[in-house]
């Protein structure tokens, strides 16, 4: 009797059904990006870093360690400007990223019409957190500048909430009194109430929660929920104003980085993610507004309502912006300059 001998065939087909595993095995890699931002999005994107990591792994069988820079987007700007080798940037405000090109071009100048809703996946807005009891009776942006009240913002030069910051008073002041001038004194007497403008929106916070120093801290919406939650119970209270401005921290691939090392696919891939129904609910959970409609509807118990003033109603965009009231010399340099003779 001739010994078993199995068909050609069953073999081929053996062959055929093991091979794609053991090339995808074989191929899959690990791919690391740098995700340059500010500081308050430290606990969302160390949630959201592990969320795209499974499904970048699911989708392409490849690892991806994100690793992430934080500090007051300003400097951050500057840092990619200097060399920090960032695949993407997620920063507090548009004219942070469009600075990348100032110098050289780092970036493509229509970074802001690659992604949806000009290149924001989730808004935001400028609050105040105050101490238990609220003792000063802090409700609106017309108390921050009464007798005794002393507030924290950062500094503008370095730090994107605090522009925003300046920004959302200015509106306020602006809505109310009718008149740039009243706007300029509203806004001067608000950083007369300012002990210290420290460099970014977690040192601000540090001040205020960790030192003890202020009775008000105006900052990111964001920031203040998570405040209260790493706090003890009522130890501080989140007043929302009337109005505020409508900020839309945006996100950008750094095309002159991933061109070079090669990570263009990662890199959009983890940007496009953030607009996914995954992406917006993290968002939403660590208390940014998402924006997408839907997701936003099933999150709107979780934020208070106001009214959001977007900067295209004020202002005329970030150029104008900087080189009307953040500039050397310009508006906020005079301000101060007042407040220190």
């Amino acid at each position: 009797m001739k010994p078993y001998q199995p068909k050609i065939w069953k073999i081929l087909a053996a062959i055929l059904l093991i091979t794609p595993l053991y090339l995808q095995t074989s191929i899959a890699k690990t791919v690391t990006l740098l995700n340059v931002s500010y500081d308050p999005t430290r606990a969302f994107y160390h949630a959201y870093n592990q969320a795209f990591a499974q499904y970048w792994k699911e989708k392409t069988g490849d690892h991806v360690v994100v690793y992430e820079s934080h500090g007051p987007s300003g400097k951050q700007a500057r840092s990619v400007i200097d060399g920090m080798q960032g695949d993407v940037v997620t920063l507090a405000l548009s004219g942070d990223i469009d600075a990348l090109n100032k110098y050289k071009q780092l970036i493509d100048p229509k970074w802001q019409s690659k992604l949806p809703y000009h290149s924001s996946p989730y808004y935001s807005t400028i609050v105040f957190l105050v101490r238990k009891g609220n003792p000063k009776n802090i409700h609106d942006w017309g108390d921050l500048i009464k007798p005794g009240v002393q507030i924290l913002t950062p500094n503008p030069k370095t730090s994107g909430v605090a522009r925003w910051n300046f920004l959302a008073a200015w509106a306020y002041a602006l809505e109310k009194y009718g008149s740039e001038a009243k706007a300029y004194d509203f806004v001067k007497q608000l950083y007369q109430h300012a002990p210290i403008l420290d460099t970014g929106a977690r040192s601000s916070s540090l001040s205020f929660i960790q030192r003890g120093l202020g009775d008000v801290l105006i900052s990111w919406e964001n920031e203040a929920y998570m405040a209260l939650n790493e706090s003890k119970p009522g130890e501080f209270e989140l007043i929302t104003p009337s109005v505020s401005i409508l900020a839309e921290p945006p996100v950008a691939v750094v095309d002159s980085v991933v061109d070079r090392k090669g990570t263009r696919v990662v890199a959009e891939g983890y940007l496009n993610y953030l607009y996914s129904d995954v992406g917006q609910t993290l968002a939403a959970q660590y208390y940014y507004r998402p924006s997408n409609p839907k997701i936003a509807e099933e999150y709107k118990d979780k934020f208070h309502t106001l009214k959001l003033i977007p900067i295209d109603k004020v202002f005329k965009g970030w150029k104008e912006i900087n080189n009307k009231f953040f500039k050397d010399n310009k508006i906020f340099d005079r301000i101060m300059s007042e407040i220190n003779r």
